[in-house]
């Protein structure tokens, strides 16, 4: 085991950007994980964790198969550096970001294409919620949130590790779904019908939008089919991510 007691490490400030840019994110292909049930998690998935990383006054459960990974001690000083939590557990894990070969993408039949969600915590709630509904992977498209923003994680609640979440251009997304014979539907308010008067099928993409805006019209235009929610009470609209579990349960089940 190794132990660090400066701030100044290589390490720590490596760590530390991992957990406030997305841009050292997006470089090193790695996302740093916090609290014992995402490192958990992450273990448990056989995700590649580069180091264990706990608190001097933190205890490892003995439950937890770390054989093979290498484990670093660090002040409860170095600790804040990079702790994102305000009562941090003091254990993390330094991971890296899965790679999702093109074989396995297309295998996909069931997906959640998400344009331009900004907020983190919609964006994890929704790959929980996609995780939850068996969907095979979410598409995030140009403006959304990085999944691997520690706010992210935290709300998928370990779904990070469970199913494929990838970048991409949502325009040849569908494009490829649609040549494939999958239906894609959309979320509109206007020329759409009931979300639970559309006949449900085994292979489906699903597109959920924008907080403010909703999903691009020229992603709209694509699709087979666009789909509304009804508001019964007075309420002026719902929240992305509890939308999005609604209509993708309805599709998925």
């Amino acid at each position: 085991m190794k132990r660090i007691e400066s701030p100044q490490n290589a390490l720590v400030k490596h760590w530390k950007k991992l957990a406030t840019t997305r841009k050292e994110r997006d470089r090193s292909g790695e996302f740093l994980v916090e609290g014992f049930h995402l490192v958990e998690e992450a273990i448990n998935s056989k995700s590649e964790i580069l180091h264990l990383i706990v608190r001097e006054d933190v205890a490892i459960p003995v439950s937890w198969n770390i054989d093979h990974i290498f484990v670093v001690e660090v002040t409860v000083q170095v600790a804040k550096e990079f702790a994102e939590t305000e009562n941090s557990q003091g254990i993390f894990a330094q991971v890296k970001q899965p790679a999702i070969s093109e074989k396995e993408q297309k295998k996909w039949t069931k997906l959640l294409l998400v344009d331009a969600v900004q907020d983190p915590g919609n964006i994890g709630t929704m790959i929980r919620t996609a995780d939850a509904a068996g969907i095979d992977a979410v598409i995030l498209g140009k403006g959304s949130a990085d999944p691997f923003n520690p706010k992210t994680v935290r709300s998928t609640q370990g779904s990070i590790f469970h199913i494929p979440v990838v970048r991409g251009e949502l325009s040849e997304w569908i494009d490829s779904l649609k040549e494939k014979k999958i239906p894609v539907y959309g979320t509109a308010l206007e020329n759409a019908v009931l979300y639970n008067q559309v006949e449900r099928k085994e292979e489906f993409s699903l597109i959920m939008g924008n907080e403010g805006s909703g999903i691009h019209p020229d992603f709209l235009e694509k699709t087979d089919l666009n789909v509304t929610i009804p508001i019964m009470g007075r309420a002026e609209s719902l929240n992305v991510a509890v939308a999005t579990g609604i209509v993708l349960y309805y599709f998925a089940t």
